[in-house]
């Protein structure tokens, strides 16, 4: 069921309920961060596997002394710069947290959102909330109500829509080593800008084993479509003749005479706005009956440099073509 009426929500969590909830990143499935039955509705629902961390959600920066502990200054210079906004620390936990948040480790990945509905929501409960994002494991993030919707139809009590998110990219997630910051995950935060605020940053390598944080898996983001990454859209699809193909492309459509569906993500070529509207795209892309999707590697900076990571993730095969 849509619908804008936190109390709702606030009933259903209070009750250990799942709750679809709206943030500036992505939508997020929502549960008592406290509560292991809750927790696990989570998993079972998103068939999520238990090896992968959660991020837990809270109100407020005053609010992260009660999970968290032994916190570096570093982090907590960037919660103040960036919180409420696009980005999760990882930190000590404190005991009160479960295991299952965590997948055991001793730390746990927090962040406030920023979204007035959830944060109205977060205010009037005396627990924070565990969520991934509201998609089944390895498929497109919804930034919608709809998308959350449509992957869960009757599986799902309750969304509250909250429109299209802002970002429409998932958070960038830090961590600490030794006291110094290093980055799990490209996110709607750009390295560049973490890098400003705190010096130089390791980044960290993908782990689909033991990852240190959500957001770590080499295969993720997936359309069911079977999708390519080329720096030479073009040749690719020379490879395509008589299939019907779908392109995602940063700024300018192609000229083609092979069957093509066009998504381009930001015709001002504004890196923020691709960001933005990248699964959305990728969401019509694979609603759209396509033997295959083609997209385009984007420019090496900035939230480029993110949108490159989720296609990467998302893609079967790589090609880097010679001109």
């Amino acid at each position: 069921m849509l619908t804008t009426n936190i109390n709702k929500a606030k009933k259903a969590l209070k009750n250990n309920d799942i709750v679809a909830i709206p943030t500036e990143t992505v939508y997020g499935l929502a549960g008592n961060a406290y509560n292991e039955r809750a927790l696990k509705k989570i998993f079972i629902l998103k068939k999520r596997p238990f090896y992968n961390p959660l991020i837990v959600h809270i109100k407020s920066t005053s609010f992260l002394n009660k999970i968290a502990c032994n916190i570096p200054d570093t982090a907590l210079r960037l919660a103040e710069t960036f919180w409420p906004g696009p980005l999760t620390l990882v930190l000590q936990r404190k005991s009160l947290i479960p295991d299952l948040v965590t997948s055991g480790k001793e730390t746990v990945a927090i962040r406030v959102p920023d979204h007035p509905i959830t944060l109205a929501l977060l205010d009037q409960l005396d627990f924070p909330l565990a969520a991934p994002s509201a998609n089944p494991f390895g498929y497109i993030s919804p930034t919608s109500a709809k998308h959350v919707s449509n992957y869960f139809k009757n599986n799902l009590d309750i969304i509250l829509d909250g429109g299209e998110c802002e970002r429409g990219i998932e958070s960038t997630i830090i961590g600490f080593e030794d006291n110094n910051p290093i980055l799990y995950r490209h996110g709607s935060i750009s390295i560049d800008e973490i890098e400003k605020l705190v010096g130089k940053i390791t980044v960290a390598v993908k782990n689909d084993i033991n990852p240190n944080s959500p957001g770590m898996l080499s295969r993720h983001y997936s359309p069911s479509t079977d999708t390519y990454l080329t720096n030479n859209v073009p040749e690719l699809l020379k490879s395509f003749e008589g299939k019907k193909i779908g392109l995602l492309l940063y700024n300018k459509e192609i000229i083609s005479k092979i069957n093509v569906v066009q998504e381009v993500l930001s015709i001002s070529g504004n890196l923020n706005e691709a960001a933005k509207n990248l699964y959305e795209a990728l969401h019509r892309l694979d609603n759209n009956n396509l033997d295959a999707i083609i997209a385009e590697i984007f420019p090496d900076k900035g939230l480029g440099i993110t949108i490159n990571d989720r296609l990467q993730r998302a893609a079967k095969d790589c090609k880097v073509i010679a001109y």
